[in-house]
């Protein structure tokens, strides 16, 4: 590859990880799957997770509670190209989520989870995808969960 088509793939890759954060936080969740290869495979190295299959990523992100409001923040985003059509990335996330959002601003709270993401990408008629995403977690905890807006507010 010469320089300009490394730099446009590599772009491309990070754009791609960027997108599926965004995705989950402010779009429909279950699109997320669409940024996966067909054979597309999410993994947690914990707890052994494995979701493969654009429908099964749709049905598993689209599982999320409706209340459930959230922000990733992605750093660190390393890409690696392995050839013209497939790339390897490493990513440092943040996550901050609670369930029971019922609108308007939280005070702040601390994260419950920071990890990295270690990805496969492919390239597939023109277009950079997920085909396999593997998530570790160095800190993590449970999503806390809003009591009623009536009741937050009371004196």
């Amino acid at each position: 590859m010469d320089p300009l088509e490394r730099l446009i793939a590599e772009r491309a890759c990070e754009r791609l990880v960027v997108e599926f954060v965004r995705t989950l936080d402010l779009g429909e969740p279950g699109d997320v799957a669409e940024l996966f290869t067909p054979d597309g495979v999410w993994e947690w190295a914990e707890g052994n997770r494995r979701i493969a299959g654009r429908d099964a990523l749709r049905a598993y992100f689209g599982a999320r509670p409706a209340d459930r409001l959230s922000r990733r923040l992605c750093t660190n985003i390393l890409v690696t190209l392995t050839s013209a059509s497939t790339a390897t990335a490493s990513t440092y996330f943040t996550t901050y989520r609670v369930d029971g959002h019922s609108g308007g601003m939280l005070p702040p709270r601390l994260p419950v989870q920071v990890g990295r993401y270690e990805d496969t990408l492919r390239e597939a008629g023109g277009r950079w995808l997920l085909a396999e995403r593997a998530l570790f977690l160095d800190f993590g905890g449970p999503t806390e969960r809003l009591e009623p807006a009536d009741v937050r507010h009371r004196p």
